[in-house]
């Protein structure tokens, strides 16, 4: 019998673009409507599964609110292999949308109006709702009523406001006549701002929309209102920000903040390691009998071998070791990853955890003290806020990102936050701290170490950050290079696309709390199938990995930009942070790398034909 072909709804999302790419307060397009992605006042998590990881949790309370309790999977309909009867209240199941822009075009006669006007009418369709849309009906031109697009003009600001394009103010120049409507007519064939005007049919007058952007548009732009599209409101106070001019579906409409975190065992035993992964349930049982009660209904399956005393007595244990050290670590997410990996103990692997140590590459003993190959692992990513304009990647820590940048997820304080978590693979490379040390104290990176510091405080300064803050150190620069040189060159082999793949650096000097730490984690968790290939960490093996490491160094020695990329400095120019590197070279998919591309130079890793700085190089003994 043929199986039915498995085909995916209109307005279906993954996952992980609730996070990255279609979250709260983003515009997405949909067949014929364009719509906001409404707040989480407006969501209805009866579907939706809470995510157990106690460390990330902490992280969002410090970040965004402590009234936050809960991680939670966005809300997905139940599975079902029947044809989905359109009836039913689970076809209803998802995220809330509202359509936005809320100014329309008409196609054929050009009128451009708001549909609360009322010249535009919704038609739906029972059977078909990816055909919803909005029609003029009374349009003077054509046979049949055309449908209507919505206007691609949008103002917005750097605290995170969006709002519909100031039609009548903007072709009145401030002052409304109130008499006509309006039409939007192109000239030409180019699109551009310049070729499109638009023009009041009461009063004649007309602007071409050239003089909305730019520095016309820093004069004639009006003050922003302080609207929240997708929290139906208005800040407070308005905003003193001038509205921006953008097009709609523009790049930086939209930037997600996310935070995320590895799930680690802290357990050897099998018990502990199960109530840690089921906490999220055990946490609510507050009495013995309640435990009981769980068991009863089935809640309680995996712990069939053992009785109810014992669980109750490790969910005590857990919860006084949760209110013990829960604050501390929420303040380090990586210390904690970094002893676990660093100590590579096989005890601790479990169903979402598996770690399998292994010899450094023959030729690299010296460099390295201990390759893990991680053959599964899981990661929690939650969605805390979003930026217009301004992008967090132009900040060095999320933390960081000025208060007022920060557009809020919902009207009230939030008690959850989506998340989502995937599995994967990766290979964890411990450097040897004496190795790193001797590096550390070459007289010759001195000088390089001043003009670091420097360029990084001139780079914030331009910022309006403090300049003295969060200087990472030439360490975490030559961590930071040497793992997106690996990135590009495990790529090649993998199987993963190099999207697919994403670092985490662990780097403190012996100096800092915790230190010292000198590794790096390539990983790949992909929110699909794609992420328990295998294929990374096959590569980990130490006759692979040398070779990849080999070939990876060597392809740092020239760049097909060089000269002009091994001697860039970011003191040429304050608004990049980052030596000899570029696209053609080291730097990595904006998915990949955990500080937007900065802080990398290659020249730190191997001689470029940069000469004088050859003997900083940590790996010039091997060439």
């Amino acid at each position: 019998m043929a199986q039915a072909q498995t085909r995916n709804k209109v307005g279906e999302l993954r996952p992980s673009q609730i996070l990255f790419s279609a979250g709260i307060g983003s515009v997405i397009d949909l067949p014929n409507l364009s719509t906001m992605v409404m707040g989480l006042d407006d969501w209805d998590i009866t579907h939706a599964t809470e995510l157990g990881e106690e460390r990330l949790l902490a992280a969002v309370k410090r970040s965004l609110s402590h009234s936050v309790k809960r991680l939670l999977s966005p809300p997905l309909p139940p599975e079902s292999d029947s044809i989905p009867n359109l009836l039913d209240e689970s076809q209803r199941v998802g995220i809330p949308v509202s359509p936005f822009p809320t100014w329309m075009l008409c196609p054929n006669c050009r009128l451009l109006a708001p549909l609360q006007s009322g010249l535009f009418d919704l038609k739906t369709d029972r059977f078909r709702p990816d055909q919803n849309r909005y029609i003029h009906t009374n349009c003077p031109r054509g046979k049949f009523p055309p449908t209507v697009i919505p206007a691609r003009f949008l103002v917005a600001c750097k605290h995170g406001h969006l709002d519909d394009f100031p039609w009548r103010y903007f072709v009145h120049r401030g002052v409304d006549c109130g008499r006509g409507t309006l039409r939007l007519n192109e000239y030409g064939v180019s699109g551009s701002a310049a070729d499109i005007e638009v023009k009041c049919d009461g009063c004649g007058a007309n602007r071409r929309m050239s003089d909305a952007f730019g520095e016309p548009g820093k004069k004639f732009m009006p003050q922003c209102r302080g609207r929240h599209v997708h929290l139906r409101n208005f800040d407070e106070g308005g905003c003193d920000k001038q509205m921006v001019g953008i097009l709609l579906g523009a790049s930086n409409s939209w930037f997600p903040i996310t935070l995320s975190a590895l799930s680690i065992p802290t357990a050897v035993d099998k018990l502990a390691q199960l109530v840690e992964k089921h906490w999220t349930v055990l946490e609510k049982a507050v009495s013995l009998e309640v435990l009981a009660a769980f068991r009863l209904i089935g809640q309680l399956k995996e712990f069939a071998k053992y009785s109810d005393a014992e669980l109750w007595a490790q969910v005590q244990q857990k919860r006084s070791a949760t209110s013990d050290d829960g604050d501390e670590e929420s303040k380090d997410i990586k210390t904690p990853e970094w002893q676990v990996f660093s100590n590579a103990d096989t005890s601790l692997n479990s169903a979402d955890f598996w770690l399998t140590p292994v010899a450094p590459p023959k030729g690299y003993e010296s460099y390295f003290n201990k390759v893990v190959l991680v053959e599964r692992l899981r990661e929690v990513r939650a969605l805390v806020g979003f930026t217009r304009i301004e992008s967090p990647g132009d900040f060095v820590e999320t933390g960081e990102i000025p208060e007022d940048f920060w557009a809020p997820l919902s009207r009230q304080e939030p008690k959850w936050v989506p998340a989502t978590e995937v599995r994967g693979e990766g290979l964890f490379i411990q450097f040897s701290e004496q190795a790193i040390a001797q590096w550390e104290a070459l007289p010759q990176l001195k000088d390089y170490k001043k003009q670091s510091v420097e360029a990084h405080q001139r780079w914030r300064t331009a910022r309006s950050l403090d300049p003295n803050a969060n200087y990472p150190g030439v360490r975490y620069i030559l961590l930071h290079s040497f793992a997106h040189a690996l990135m590009r060159q495990l790529a090649i082999e993998c199987g993963y696309t190099a999207a697919s793949l994403r670092e985490r650096i662990y780097s403190k000097s012996p100096q800092d709390d915790n230190g010292p730490m000198a590794g790096i984690l390539i990983y790949t968790a992909a929110p699909d199938s794609e992420g328990t290939l295998g294929g990374l960490v096959s590569l980990g093996e130490p006759a692979t990995l040398g070779r990849h490491i080999d070939q990876a160094l060597d392809q740092m020695r020239l760049c097909v930009s060089d000269p002009l990329c091994a001697e860039h400095s970011p003191l040429q120019n304050p608004n990049v942070l980052h030596w000899a590197a570029c696209h053609a070279c080291l730097f990595s998919p904006e998915t990949s790398c955990e500080r937007g591309n900065k802080y990398l130079d290659r020249t730190l890793l191997i001689p470029t034909v940069k000469t004088e700085l050859s003997s900083i190089a940590f790996f010039k003994d091997l060439m």
